[in-house]
């Protein structure tokens, strides 16, 4: 199946210039949506892993059936102020402005292996932050898997030396 065709580009979105990939079509589609999560699985099913941390908000729509698919667990990384107990938090540059993450202070036992999971890898800020919470919370980064990865932006280079799949490359 050719998951491109269920990625729709918009032009000029959310500001001129920018041309914005909407899965919306993709997560519609039961077969589309079943396949692309089949593929975000199949390069970690040999991993020992022990969580999977979901990128609010839309790492969340792909994070969860990846987990249950890896018989592990998932941990939301949260935007500040949405987990009701003590927090672990990382502020972190975009490439307009400033951002900070979440995540339970008490949601990994040492040295647990994680995957990080988001739909779009673009400059990797917000990648990166999410992994330093991991390893600040003790656990250890397996790696992330992403659905759409923008190359042109280097997202990739910047999550290194952590491995790094995607499905869909523009």
């Amino acid at each position: 199946m050719d998951l491109g065709t269920f990625v729709r580009p918009i032009p000029d979105f959310p500001k001129p210039g920018i041309l914005f990939r909407d899965i919306t079509p993709l997560l519609a589609d039961a077969a589309a949506l079943t396949h692309a999560i089949d593929r975000l699985v199949e390069p970690w099913r040999s991993e020992r892993l022990a969580a999977v941390a979901a990128v609010e908000a839309r790492g969340f729509l792909f994070a969860v059936p990846m987990a249950l698919e890896l018989g592990v667990g998932v941990i939301p990384v949260r935007k500040p102020g949405k987990l009701p107990a003590a927090t672990i938090s990382h502020e972190y540059d975009l490439e307009y402005g400033r951002d900070r993450l979440e995540v339970h202070a008490d949601v990994l036992a040492r040295h647990d292996r994680v995957l990080v999971v988001d739909d779009v890898l673009a400059t990797g800020g917000t990648a990166a932050a999410c992994m330093k919470l991991i390893e600040r919370a003790g656990g250890v980064v397996a790696g992330a898997s992403f659905l759409i990865e923008l190359t042109a932006l280097g997202g990739r280079e910047r999550l290194g030396p952590h491995r790094v799949e995607s499905v869909l490359a523009y």
